[in-house]
């Protein structure tokens, strides 16, 4: 006996035309999933508007109160019933929807709004009046005059009121919150000229959340200004600055040292033509570029800016435009990898100023009451000569020194001092037989000789590999791994990079393809494994990287085992000769793990741990 459908009744179903207010309802469970979207919306607008301040202001996580203030062109009387229709907009005139460069353009936001909650804007236009109209559950009241002295006011009141339903799933007030204050920052960091505020006025007592005034000077200077008031001076101090150009594509931006890793993709801001997206492509090409100097369980901070002509990519592929789709997706892939490799390599044997920090906490014993206060402060280099000549002991008549041994007490007395001067000075000692201390003009350097090594001889394997290129290895029986015909066909579009790379694929009717050469540093390996691994990460991230990862995982230990190891003694002369190394060796401030191979103490810090300051 066959069961009823469950989504299939008896009688004929009947199709009728909605009407606006569950069209809106409905249109707003896309574009409006939790306050932080509604506010959003409202922000994007004020800067569509051409806003230079901009101020949010919520209660109980948003629930009951958002308002959005800003100084805009603001609205006329005749604009804001229409302003409260659906597809009403001024965005956009509608023959093109590919030449978008406005972060609104379907006209949805407000209406739905409207439909869902208690709404009210206020508005006023240079050298007109101020009008005011308010809209609930989707029922608009007539236009009147109100008082403001410029741009618009939104207040949106009792959020999903009108679907009480949808209240349900939404989260504690302390989690709205934090997803408003997420969204507003995003915003904040793509418009650094623009001057913002986050108010929390839950229980009337508008505590300032986020302060950002609009900043001054040029792009770059304005953007690292933004983002360390954002993100922390700690990522503005320790990340680099990114500037590329390919084909019509720009970048701009900055990503962060590989030393100041995250434990989570919590520091990763990407936007595309100053809209704030979390795209597949994007994410994999940031962390296909970090490849290489990071941990598979660390992850890079960056705030990277994409740009674009508009033709080149499609931002309505999303309800809430979070992501995008490029016509041509490999270069905005490459330009990302190539830029922040490049700007990681230029770095050079730099490591991030938290390492130091860490370091200095680590050191610095628990305050046992109020500090001491010294008579004295750091004395001259004079006054410490003075010292220690009086306080050195009187030599005892020695007997002249043989001629032969004359001459070389003068030949080392007239040597040039050693290399203090250079970026990671020169070498002073080594303790327990794995950490060299060196002397620098401004303190000292603790180096991990095993790590730096071993960095230093992976990037002489990679380089002597990609001058001699990857040697594969013919199969004697082709290894046939059957797939869908559509993750063969995808598999079979990248195989002439995959050849580059020793894995050489031809495909062998229907959905199988042949393995016929697999790389030769990878020694005997599971073809039909590898081929599913890679698929996965192309459906993943669009792009796969696994191949080029255990190869270079190979690299990695064959730089381990031939590297100097913990417990080797080295003389001064190797010591120092390891630190010229590291100082003309790109990404040697990290190891091959993402590790830090050197922690720099400067003499200032050191001195304030002993109470010298």
């Amino acid at each position: 006996m066959n069961a009823p459908h469950p989504h299939i009744s008896a009688d004929r179903p009947v199709i009728r035309q909605l009407d606006e207010a569950a069209v809106n309802r409905i249109a707003a469970g896309e574009v409006v999933e939790r306050p932080a979207s509604a506010v959003k919306e409202l922000v994007e607008n004020a800067l569509d508007a051409g806003a230079r301040r901009i101020e949010v202001a919520y209660a109980d996580g948003g629930k009951t109160l958002i308002r959005v203030t800003d100084d805009g062109c603001g609205m006329t009387a005749e604009d804001l019933p229409l302003a409260l229709c659906r597809h009403a907009t001024s965005k956009i005139d509608g023959s093109d929807l590919l030449a978008i460069r406005s972060f609104g353009f379907r006209g949805e936001a407000l209406p739905s709004l409207g439909a869902v909650g208690r709404l009210t804007i206020t508005s006023r236009v240079e050298g007109g009046a101020a009008a005011r109209i308010t809209v609930s559950g989707g029922r608009a009241d007539g236009v009147r005059p109100a008082a403001l002295g410029g741009g618009t006011v939104v207040e949106l009141r009792d959020l999903f009121h009108a679907t009480p339903a949808r209240l349900k799933f939404l989260r504690g007030d302390r989690a709205e919150a934090q997803a408003i204050a997420d969204v507003v920052r995003r915003l904040a960091m793509a418009a650094p000229y623009v001057g913002f505020t986050l108010r929390d006025e839950t229980g009337g007592e508008g505590r300032v959340i986020l302060r950002a005034d609009a900043e001054q000077g040029e792009l770059f200077g304005a953007l690292q200004a933004r983002l360390s008031r954002i993100l922390g001076r700690a990522f503005a101090e320790n990340s680099l600055p990114i500037d590329a150009e390919r084909d019509g594509f720009r970048l701009t931006g900055y990503a962060a040292l590989p030393t100041y890793s995250r434990g989570a993709a919590v520091e990763q801001f990407l936007f595309v033509n100053g809209r704030p997206v979390r795209d597949k492509l994007l994410i994999g090409a940031l962390r296909a570029a970090y490849m290489d100097v990071l941990s598979r369980d660390r992850h890079p901070a960056a705030a990277l800016f994409l740009t674009c002509d508009p033709q080149a990519v499609d931002v309505n592929v999303h309800p809430a435009k979070a992501e995008v789709r490029f016509r041509e997706p490999g270069i905005a892939r490459g330009l990302i990898v190539s830029a922040l490799r490049h700007a990681l390599a230029g770095a050079g044997h730099r490591a991030s100023s938290t390492v130091a920090g860490a370091a200095l906490g680590a050191m610095r014993p628990e305050a046992a009451g109020a500090p001491r206060v010294y008579q004295m402060d750091r004395p001259s280099a004079g006054a410490l000569r003075s010292a220690w000549a009086f306080q050195a002991p009187q030599p005892a008549p020695q007997p002249p020194l043989a001629p032969e041994l004359a001459e070389a007490s003068a030949r080392y007395e007239a040597a040039e001092p050693a290399p203090v001067a250079l970026p990671l000075g020169a070498a002073r000692a080594q303790l327990h037989e794995n950490y060299i201390i060196a002397q620098t003009e401004t303190g000292m350097v603790i180096v991990d000789q095993h790590a730096a090594h071993e960095r230093l001889v992976y990037e002489r394997l990679k380089a002597q590999m990609a001058s001699n290129g990857i040697a594969a290895q013919a199969l004697l029986i082709p290894e046939i791994v059957d797939l869908s015909q559509g993750d063969a066909a995808r598999l079979l579009e990248l195989a002439p990079d995959l050849a580059r790379l020793g894995l050489v694929l031809e495909p062998f009717g229907g959905g199988a393809v042949a393995v016929r050469e697999t790389p030769a540093i990878l020694g005997a390996i599971n073809a039909a494994a590898l081929i599913r691994d890679l698929l996965d990460e192309l459906a993943d991230l669009g792009d796969s990287q696994r191949l080029q990862a255990r190869i270079d995982a190979v690299l990695s230990r064959m730089a381990c085992h031939g590297s100097v190891r913990s417990g080797r003694q080295m003389r001064p002369e190797e010591m120092n000769a390891l630190l010229r190394e590291m100082e003309a060796t790109p990404l040697s401030g990290q190891c091959n793990h993402g590790r830090p191979t050197y922690v720099e103490l400067k003499l200032a810090d050191i001195e304030r741990l002993f109470g010298r300051t």
